[in-house]
């Protein structure tokens, strides 16, 4: 029949076996005071064996830490090297090592500096992986008995459960707080979708509704472009010529006006295709110089020297350089330079194209706004041009920045993803 734990008729063995269930019995463990709860331990192994200091650590590779000690040390995290001690011993064996005379018996490792015995016992998982220990000296050589290698096992067992569970539960609380942080993320994600669809509506339903108004005002616009045209057959006096002539340059500015209006109503659906961006820029641009708006001017094109291929709406990308290079071009006189080039950005999958002129600077207040419906810093301006291509840039998943000084001239770059 196997005999209880300790049972012994020596009255001093009955009298510690108490005290260490008493020791035992006291220990209680929260998940929050994890660090009391190892000192409890580590001071009544001190204790019960009479040792002069005792630790529980945490080992990992080649470093432990000191998670409680029966003597107060100083504030501060206790991380040492385990290269070349008693306690990398067990942590590396995973067995129980007791040296009477570290002195003598230097195989094992050295111990602190003062301490000449040693009684180390291993904290394991479940599943027997060692992952610290509880580490005893002495200043006096001395042996360990059976019984004391079974009371600090003892301990060694609570000490690694006590670890165990507070990793799940640090486990636990980490995932909770990653679980909360990424419901927050997409509960964000969300809002920010549903305002995007509900703001798609919104333009959609605004952008029928001026189509509607267009239709409905360009019809009696374009009857009364008729009478005017009619009129000019007519043999007026020169005053009346002069009116006539203005009512039409009026006329013709709602027009365009309302075309304008319609263009940017539209939904920007694009047809994508392949697009070698050098020649196609070069054609366009071959094609503005022949036009009334760059008389006298020059329209200079710096291309990249190897070829770029993108996926654009060819049609809607040349509206945005017919656009970008008249707008330049209004802003110089005759003799001055536009210059238009393309370029590599610092992210290899962009491509920006620019157009730069040395005409009167834009204020500075009205760069951030010039791209926005009705903003315009011409006098007979629409104040639209900007805004679709704008859209247009957008819709192609790039970006328009407009810069204007003194020093450096107007450059109105655009910049899409290859």
């Amino acid at each position: 029949m196997v005999q209880p734990l300790f049972f012994n008729q020596d009255q001093f063995q009955w009298q510690q076996a108490q005290r260490i269930l008493e020791l035992l019995s006291a220990l209680s463990y929260r998940s929050s005071a994890l660090d009391s709860y190892l000192k409890d331990i580590a001071c009544g192994v001190s204790q019960l064996l009479n040792l002069d200091w005792s630790v529980v650590t945490f080992c990992w590779a080649d470093q432990e830490k000191i998670m409680a000690s029966s003597l107060d040390l100083e504030a501060g995290e206790h991380i040492y090297s385990l290269h070349g001690t008693l306690t990398n011993t067990v942590f590396r064996t995973g067995k129980t090592l007791r040296v009477e005379d570290t002195q003598i018996q230097t195989q094992y490792g050295k111990p602190p500096a003062g301490y000449r015995s040693y009684l180390g016992v291993p904290l394991q998982t479940p599943e027997g992986k060692t992952f610290g220990t509880i580490c005893s000296f002495c200043v006096q050589t001395r042996s360990f008995s059976e019984e004391e290698l079974r009371t600090v096992r003892l301990f060694a067992e609570r000490a690694a459960v006590a670890i165990d569970n507070y990793n799940l539960y640090q486990q636990q609380q980490d995932f909770n707080q990653a679980l909360e942080t990424e419901v927050a993320l997409r509960t964000e994600q969300l809002k920010a979708t549903q305002a995007q669809l509900i703001e798609k509506e919104k333009l959609a339903a605004i952008g029928q509704f001026a189509s509607m108004i267009v239709h409905e005002i360009r019809n009696p616009v374009t009857t009364m472009m008729m009478g005017l045209n009619a009129l000019k057959k007519l043999q007026l006096k020169e005053r009346d010529l002069m009116r006539l002539s203005l009512a039409q340059e009026e006329g013709d500015r709602l027009l365009e006006l309302l075309k304008e209006i319609l263009l940017y109503a539209k939904p920007q659906r694009l047809e994508l295709e392949p697009l070698e961006v050098n020649s196609f820029l070069a054609e366009v641009l071959s094609d503005l110089q022949k036009l009334p708006i760059a008389s006298g001017k020059e329209i200079r094109w710096l291309p990249l020297p190897e070829q770029v291929i993108v996926r654009a709406d060819r049609n809607k990308l040349k509206q945005v350089v017919i656009n970008l290079v008249q707008n330049a071009c209004e802003a110089i006189a005759p003799g001055e330079v536009v210059t238009c080039s393309l370029t590599r950005e610092q992210n290899p999958k962009y491509i920006c194209f620019s157009t730069h002129n040395w005409g009167t600077p834009i204020p500075e207040k009205l760069l951030p706004k010039l791209s926005e419906p009705f903003v315009s810093n011409k006098s007979g301006g629409t104040g639209l041009g900007l805004a679709i291509v704008k859209q247009i840039v957008n819709a192609h998943q790039g970006a328009l920045s407009i810069q204007s000084n003194a020093v450096d001239g107007t450059t109105i770059s655009l910049t899409i993803p290859i």
